[in-house]
């Protein structure tokens, strides 16, 4: 089966360097195979047998903590699962550098979401996904109003890709 694990996070600044071909590594250390990334901002792909992907991810973060010292939350859906989140997007993507998909470790919290004033972050937009939060944001990525509202109120581990990435990831792993 095909996997699909985003590191939150990564490559963000000094701190947080991990080279793609260590990542690589260590998910062929942990016994998965086909293991290719994409980027640098910790995108990967990868083939096992059909295993949990919440243990996955936690197996991967702990292999992290072990031999790269760092605390990073691993995300992990299986490619049919990547494909669900492309195929039910319920916006428009009218420019895929401007939009972008939350990805969460757990069913996000319906009333907490419903309690973020809509004009707190207008003009940029929202729809509740599964496990995922569908955002376009028309003034660009550089100083969005959305993210920091969300993590003010949120717990669950979290990671946003744009809408570029999300596609070219769903491709390898398809491929």
């Amino acid at each position: 089966m095909r996997y699909v694990a985003l590191l939150r996070g990564i490559n963000v600044n000094p701190h947080t360097r991990v080279a793609m071909s260590d990542l690589r590594a260590l998910l062929e250390s942990l016994g998965y195979t086909d293991v290719r990334t994409h980027l640098q901002s910790g995108n990967a792909v990868f083939t096992a047998g059909e295993l949990d992907p919440v243990r996955i991810g936690a197996d991967v973060e702990q292999r992290i903590a072990g031999e790269l010292g760092m605390t990073v939350p691993v995300l992990v859906r299986t490619a049919g699962e990547l494909r669900a989140v492309v195929e039910d997007n319920p916006l428009e993507v009218r420019d895929p550098a401007k939009f972008a998909v939350v990805f969460l470790s757990e069913e996000p919290d319906r009333r907490m979401l419903e309690g973020i004033d809509p004009a707190s972050y207008a003009p940029e937009e929202m729809s509740v996904g599964r496990r995922e939060l569908y955002m376009y944001f028309p003034d660009g990525l550089r100083r969005p109003k959305l993210p920091p509202l969300l993590e003010k109120r949120s717990t669950a581990a979290a990671t946003m890709r744009n809408w570029n990435t999300v596609t070219k990831v769903l491709a390898l792993a398809e491929s």
